[in-house]
């Protein structure tokens, strides 16, 4: 199979899906490629914050998101000992302290706003394998499978928004270096009980984050920091004393928690780390999302700053074929716009990371 387009996006996650509707919006003719065969896979980041949300407003997309399924939080509470000792509450201006959207609800709205446009491609089930390059070493197009076809692609520009671990990063020798946190992070999902309020609740266990997130849709996600590198050892410990501990703090989810996780198989391990590169864009290629700046999971920032990559990138490159200028400079105007607003959130997870056990002291009666 060969095709051509002005944009080919690698990665049909959130910001690719966006970034492929405004594009091809604009009248650019774009492909999108996507490695999973489906828009129901195990998703991690789906909590929106007010910017993304007003990524969302700004085209006319919430509404349509909404339609299919999100849930407002109403508020942030901190538990110890079986009490509530903190609460935060949405500001005046606010209705929500945060939005969750499954991932599936979020791309169903994408996709279905992009189809309708003639110059707009979605391949799901493509991996890419390959990057081309010109006579000048510019990147030309990309080579990927599907199934087991060959894909011939060539286009002017390449996006890769392909995630922390991007291809099109390692193919086009884009650099980057990793920052570790110090732990790593368990996920499970469970039904929430019958009156559960749509609210995101955080603990202390052993000095380590618990929290509580409520989904659309009746579940609960919970979020477990562990030390970094120590699930191999804690799989091998009896699973019963980890449990307890969840129940011990929240005895109201005793019933759901024994029903649906009586085994470390039903967590899914999140390896936690975040990374930036020097450089986010070369001669006709270009990454955003994870692939340019890996967040942590503290505060929910990765989708919305994928979501503002795309919003961002999108008109650059707009600018970029009105003026015939795909050049790394002007590719590289993303970095001018989003670089400091990225790294500035990133210092801000190491701090709340490092003085979460802060949010647990009781103030002193004087």
């Amino acid at each position: 199979m060969k095709l051509e387009a002005d944009v080919c996006i690698v990665g049909g996650g959130p910001g690719g899906a966006l970034l492929g509707y405004l594009l091809a919006k604009q009248g650019i003719s774009t492909i999108v490629l996507e490695r999973h065969t489906g828009i129901d896979k195990e998703f991690r980041g789906e909590h929106l914050n007010q910017d993304g949300e007003r990524v969302l407003k700004k085209y006319d997309l919430y509404k349509k998101v909404q339609e299919a399924g999100l849930l407002l939080m109403e508020r942030i509470e901190y538990w110890q000992h079986g009490h509530v000792i903190k609460t935060v509450t949405p500001a005046v201006a606010d209705q929500h302290v945060g939005i969750h959207v499954p991932q599936k609800n979020l791309l169903k709205v994408l996709i279905r706003e992009s189809l309708p446009y003639q110059n707009y491609n979605l391949l799901m089930g493509t991996k890419v394998t390959e990057l081309f390059f010109n006579q000048n070493g510019n990147v030309s197009g990309l080579k990927a499978i599907k199934g087991d076809q060959d894909v011939t692609i060539k286009s002017k520009i390449v996006v890769g928004a392909d995630g922390r671990f991007s291809t099109v990063r390692r193919l086009a020798e884009i650099p980057f270096s990793t920052i570790k946190h110090g732990y790593d992070l368990l996920w499970a999902k469970i039904p929430s009980p019958q009156g559960w309020e749509p609210t995101i609740k955080n603990a202390l266990v052993n000095g380590k984050q618990l929290a509580l997130f409520t989904q659309e849709g009746g579940f609960i996600q919970i979020g477990w920091n562990i030390e970094e590198d120590s699930y191999p050892t804690l799989k091998k410990q009896s699973f019963a004393p980890f449990i307890k501990q969840v129940i011990e703090v929240f005895p109201e989810l005793t019933e759901t928690v024994h029903q649906h996780i009586q085994s470390w198989d039903d967590f899914i391990l999140l390896k936690v780390q975040s990374s930036r590169s020097p450089i986010w864009a070369k001669d006709g290629v270009v990454i955003m999302g994870d692939a340019a700046h890996t967040m942590s999971p503290t505060g929910a920032f990765g989708i919305n700053c994928a979501l503002l990559d795309a919003d961002a990138l999108a008109d650059i490159i707009k600018e970029a074929f009105d003026n015939n200028d795909i050049s790394a400079d002007q590719l590289r105007k993303i970095e001018e716009i989003r670089r400091a607003k990225v790294e500035k959130l990133q210092m801000q997870q190491l701090i709340k990371e490092e003085t979460y056990q802060d949010n647990f002291k009781i103030p002193a009666i004087s």
